[in-house]
């Protein structure tokens, strides 16, 4: 055996083995596997008797179909995301509540989201928090304070008045 080259066992070529060495087994089956498996099959039919024009044009339909679910799948994987990317978003200046690392439930004002992470990042008065660990969103109180330290509603019209003459 040649130094720095590998051996590999092949086995027959099979509808179920191919002839390539081992590799790490697929957790999914996609169309790459699909069409192997197809090919391998036509390869190894018995010439006397081939394989049923019906059954290859099912193969065919599951092939198509697992094409639109796969794509499907994706479409729907995206707009989750961004689903999730709207909502923290529309965080931005309100009140939200979340549970702590410590189990306290901690309230403040958002200030900023980081979509750097799978999950959008709620800032939360300089605290980071996941958008999955956000309990309640509120509205921020609108009151100012005066300047004798009494509180008014920052919503109600000023009046004027005209000095008389």
């Amino acid at each position: 055996m040649i130094e720095g080259t590998t051996a590999t066992q092949t086995t027959g070529t099979s509808l179920y083995a191919g002839s390539t060495a081992a590799a790490a087994p697929k957790q999914q089956m996609d169309q790459e596997t699909f069409l192997t498996l197809l090919v391998a099959q036509l390869r190894n039919q018995d010439p006397s008797s081939p394989m049923d024009t019906n059954e290859m044009m099912a193969q065919s339909t599951q092939l198509a179909s697992m094409e639109q679910l796969t794509a499907m799948a994706d479409t729907t994987r995206e707009s989750f995301a961004l689903q999730m990317r709207i909502a923290a978003a529309g965080l931005v200046g309100q009140q939200v509540s979340y549970v702590d690392a410590d189990g306290v439930r901690q309230t403040g004002v958002a200030s900023g989201v980081s979509f750097a992470d799978s999950t959008p990042l709620v800032n939360v008065d300089g605290v980071t928090v996941p958008l999955d660990s956000v309990a309640a969103i509120g509205t921020v109180p609108a009151s100012t304070t005066d300047g004798d330290g009494s509180s008014s509603d920052a919503s109600s019209d000023s009046q004027t008045s005209t000095p008389a003459a």
